[in-house]
Formats: C-alpha cells, sequence, structure tokens
C-alpha cells in the first residue's frame, strides 16, 4: 500500500493507474465526493475517484500571507478570476482555490449574470467551505404542499437523520439543542461561546422582536499544520484511501457517461495536462462534481448529444436550477463591553436567528419559503488604528433564503464555446422572481429591526473601517450591494437533476439513482427538489452517505 501523506496517497503516473481496475467511479473529490469514495471503499469496493484539478499539499494548498494577497491581486487584474472575486471568501484563501475563469469559461444572457464559484483541486471546496452545518427540517422536505411552489423532497428527516449524525460526530461539529421545530438538533461538541454584543443582541431581539438567536452550528477554525478535518483531504477522502482501495487521478477533466441500453458502462475524461481522452469502465458511476459540473457531465451524457445517451423520461434535466438569495448590512452597537480576548469568526463562531416566517400555525407572509440571519459581533476587529469606530462594537447580518424551482431558471450546454480541453461550456441561465424581490425586502426590513432593537445603526464598510489599497475593489463587490446579489453570489446553487418519487417528476429516484441509467448516481445538490433556506452541505453529505451506502448493499449481494 502507498504511502499516505497529508491525508491523501500520492497519484499514479501513468494513465490507466498502474492497471488498477474500480468497480465504482466517483466524480469529484470534495465534501460529497469524499464521502461517496468513503462509504463505497469501506464497504469493499475498489473505487477511482476522478478530480478535474491538481492535487496540492497542505501548505501550498492554503498558502499564507502576504503571498496570497498578491496572488489573488495578480488574478483579478488580469481577469483569470474577475465573478469569483466578488464573494467575501474569495478574500480568505489562497486565489489558487479558485479556477481560471478564462480556461474554465461559462455564459449567461446578457441580463441575468451568475457567479459561479468553483474549486477544482483534490478536496474540491471542502478547502474553503464556510463551515456552517445545519439540518434541514420537514418544513423544507414537506414545502411543496405547503405552498404550492414546486415538489416535495420523496424522503425527509426520518431518513437522513442518522447520516447526520454520523456526520456530526466524524467532522466535530459545535453547535447547541435549541429545541427549534424548523432547526432540528443534531450531535455537537460544545458550542463556542457568544461574544458580549451578540449576548446583548440576543436579549434584544427576544424582548423586542420575539425572535430566537441560537449559537451557530458548525465547524471552529481549524488549528495546527495539515488538512482540517472539515475537508475531504482531513476526513472522508482520507479514510476512503486509509482503506487500500480506493485511489484519486488528479487532473482528469471528465466530458461524459458513456452508456449502453440504459446503464452506465464508463467515464469519459480529459488528461488536463496532456489533453489525451481517456474512457474508465465502472460498474457504478456518482457523480459528485457539485451541481452545475455534474448538470454539465448529465447533460453532455443525454440522449439529446450522443446515441444511446441518457435518457430523462421527465424532461426536467437542467431546469429547476436554485440557489440562496442573500443580501446583508453591516452595524455598530455602541456602549458594549469588549471580549475579554479576541473571538474567531467561523462556522461555530458566531450566531444565526434562524427562519421564523411561514411556518406551521405561524404568520404567513406574502412571499413563500423562509431565510435565516447569519450574523457576527466582535469577531473581526482589525488593528485599532483601521478602526474608524473604535469604541462599537461591529458586526455584519447577512440573510440566505430559499429560491423557489422554476423551470426557467436552468443549465444548458453552449455548442458555440468550449473550455481549454475542448468540452462544451454551461450555460446559465438564472433570474431572480417576484418571490424572492418580495423576501429580500422583508430580510432587510428584519434586519433594520435587529439592530435598531439594540440600540445600534446600519453602515457602509468604509464607515466602520480604514481598507487603505484594497477600498476601491471591496466598494464594488456584490457583498456590500443595496438589495440583493445575483444568483450564484452564495455559491449554494441546488437542483437541475431532482429527486422524485417517479420517472414523471424528476431525474433520480429516492436513492439517487438516475431513473434512465440506474447505476448512475447524482448525489451532490444537483438532486436538490427544493432549496430550503439552510446552508446545504451537511445535507447534500448525508444524502450521499445514504445513497452510497444503499448502492454498496445492491453491489456486494449481487
Amino acid at each position: 500500500m502507498a504511502e499516505i501523506r497529508n491525508g491523501v496517497r500520492p497519484l499514479t503516473a501513468t494513465a490507466d493507474l498502474d492497471g488498477f481496475v474500480p468497480d465504482a467511479v466517483v466524480v469529484g473529490s470534495g465534501a460529497t465526493g469524499g464521502v461517496a469514495a468513503m462509504v463505497l471503499a469501506e464497504a469493499g469496493l475498489q473505487v477511482l475517484v476522478l478530480e478535474a484539478g491538481p492535487q496540492r499539499q497542505a501548505s501550498r494548498a492554503f498558502g499564507s500571507e502576504p503571498l496570497n494577497s498578491l496572488r489573488r491581486l495578480a488574478s483579478l487584474s488580469s481577469g483569470r478570476q474577475r465573478l469569483q472575486g466578488h464573494h467575501p471568501g474569495y478574500w480568505k484563501h489562497n486565489p489558487e482555490l479558485f479556477v481560471d475563469e478564462q480556461r474554465n469559461p461559462y455564459t449567461t444572457p446578457a441580463d441575468a449574470p451568475f457567479l459561479w464559484t468553483r474549486g477544482r483541486q483534490v478536496g474540491g471546496k471542502s478547502l474553503t467551505w464556510g463551515g456552517i452545518t445545519l439540518r434541514l427540517s420537514e418544513f423544507e422536505f414537506r414545502a411543496g404542499e405547503a405552498d404550492g411552489s414546486g415538489v416535495n423532497w420523496p424522503i425527509g428527516t426520518a431518513e437522513l437523520d442518522p447520516y447526520y449524525t454520523r456526520l456530526e460526530r466524524l467532522l466535530g461539529v459545535h453547535g447547541h439543542a435549541d429545541g427549534l421545530p424548523q432547526l432540528p438538533d443534531g450531535s455537537y461538541a460544545p458550542p463556542l461561546p457568544l461574544s458580549p454584543g451578540e449576548r446583548h443582541l440576543r436579549q434584544a431581539v427576544a424582548d423586542a422582536l420575539d425572535l430566537p438567536l441560537i449559537h451557530s452550528r458548525g465547524f471552529a477554525l481549524p488549528r495546527g499544520e495539515g488538512w482540517p478535518l472539515h475537508s475531504s483531504p482531513g476526513s472522508t477522502l482520507a479514510r476512503a484511501l486509509a482503506s487500500g482501495r480506493a485511489r484519486v487521478r488528479a487532473g482528469a477533466v471528465v466530458s461524459h457517461v458513456q452508456l449502453d441500453n440504459g446503464r452506465a458502462r464508463s467515464v469519459a475524461w480529459v488528461d488536463a495536462a496532456s489533453g489525451a481522452q481517456h474512457s474508465t469502465p465502472a460498474a457504478l458511476v456518482v457523480l459528485c462534481a457539485s451541481t452545475i459540473e455534474s448538470l454539465r457531465i448529465l447533460l453532455h451524457s443525454s440522449a439529446a448529444w450522443r446515441s444511446g445517451g441518457l435518457e430523462d423520461p421527465s424532461g426536467t434535466l437542467g431546469h429547476y436550477l436554485m440557489d440562496h438569495i442573500s443580501s446583508g448590512r453591516f452595524f455598530s452597537l455602541p456602549d458594549v463591553p469588549a471580549p475579554p480576548a479576541p473571538l474567531e469568526l467561523s462556522g461555530a463562531g458566531s450566531c444565526f436567528i434562524p427562519n421564523t416566517v411561514n411556518l406551521d400555525g405561524g404568520s404567513r407572509e406574502a412571499f413563500a419559503g423562509g431565510y435565516g440571519l447569519w450574523c457576527g459581533l466582535q469577531r473581526f476587529d482589525p488593528p485599532r488604528p483601521l478602526q474608524r469606530r473604535p469604541h462599537e462594537a461591529v458586526g455584519f447580518l447577512i440573510g440566505h433564503g430559499e429560491v423557489l424551482p422554476a423551470a426557467t431558471n436552468r443549465v444548458s450546454l453552449n455548442r458555440h464555446q468550449r473550455d481549454a480541453w475542448g468540452l462544451p461550456s454551461a450555460h446559465i441561465a438564472c433570474r431572480w422572481g417576484a418571490n424572492e424581490h418580495a423576501m429580500v425586502q422583508h430580510m432587510l426590513a428584519r434586519m433594520a429591526a435587529v439592530v435598531g432593537a439594540a440600540g445600534g445603526a446600519i453602515r457602509p464598510l468604509e464607515d466602520l473601517f480604514v481598507m487603505p489599497l484594497i477600498e476601491p475593489l471591496v466598494k464594488g463587490s456584490h457583498a456590500l450591494s443595496a438589495g440583493a446579489a445575483p444568483p450564484g453570489y452564495y455559491i449554494h446553487e441546488l437542483g437541475g437533476a431532482r429527486m422524485a418519487a417517479d420517472p414523471t417528476g424528476g431525474v433520480v429516484d429516492p436513492w439517487n439513482r438516475c431513473w434512465g441509467a440506474p447505476n448512475l448516481l447524482v448525489t451532490d445538490g444537483a438532486c436538490w427538489p427544493r432549496a430550503g433556506w439552510q446552508s446545504p452541505t451537511l445535507t447534500e453529505m448525508a444524502v450521499t452517505w445514504r445513497a452510497c451506502e444503499a448502492a454498496a448493499r445492491a453491489f456486494v449481494s449481487g
């Protein structure tokens, strides 16, 4: 068995992987790809993970300052990451963890921008994951029948609860059991403490607005060297490789799945370095490439593009793309004591005002769906000379709300534009509808009420901090826009190959098997029928564990 370093086995140098013959091919090595590889390999299958990007050591992947900032400025000035630079997460990480947009193009309608953030490397976007882990509730799984907008999930909390629990324990999720029906409790390590400002805000909104403010649920900042536990190379992918039954082939850009008589037979891919084309046979194929990338592969595998390709009886493939609609505000509170020591801002080091609208037995708003407010206060104070209000507590509120499934929001393939490997690029057509605009107005009014209840004031970021050199770039960011940022901004794209109880309703069945090819699974965000308002990664991982566990049982039994 090859030596494992930093959680990832060294890759073989040859395209045929030294004769390695997989039972299953997993496309993508991020949050869901790592789970798929782990579950299948530990069940006894030989697993090949195909990753479009390179493999890096942890030290190179995360980089350090000031080198990351220099790389970031070079990428922005050259146009290689002009769109991805709008997301705040881009400014926290090594820009090498984001794709070169010139080599990975996509198109949108002229009047409908979409900000598609991608991470092509071993570990995928799990290396830049913000670390918030919220379960969906029955309100989200049954939303279709509640508001008549779209369809229900064919599964619910009972089916996913054991997988949620396994993941929370495996990944070391911090949180508090709050007893809220709209946000099910999980299995948590103790929550990180709230700041003095957050405790003040919690009391104020409870007294004045009857709103709950809870500890966030998620990961603390990583400590020490190597891969963090919440990244796939630090947990699930590492376990898959440690089994001795999994390998990773980096630099393998998947083109399509080859089918024969309604079954997946092999995966066609391009060597990212040489451009050589390859085909890897497998009895089971699992798409975990991220929502839009998996849709691109499915569409390129479809009967519309090739003889004998994937059939979609529902006609919904590529349709019903969703994201979360987001808007944020910065604010300050006077007369709040400072924390005794600096507090981290992370998935666990923050707080939430969870959704309270359109719930059973509650008031119905003039829009369908719900939204939550993520909050941090006294968690990102720069050195005193850069603070414009050094005696005030500075915080943020970021809303993320459910986007209803609409057939007109879709991904298709652009026959006239190819990427650096000759593959047709995605065309993404996604617009906010009247429901989303109404929700944002409610969201903004609630933010103002929350800050006002605590005696604070909403302020522009430049009124709170001195930002030498980067202020012109930051001021043009969608993060600071007055309304909602464009679709894609929140990096929570979902749908397009939705799960359904029968083949007329969606692309995959309740076990994530394509109705048109039962040994082809789609387990990432593409399979979602409704988006909910919660951060989706934990649910995507739970769905993947459940689907791959069932697929492994079927494979082993014959």
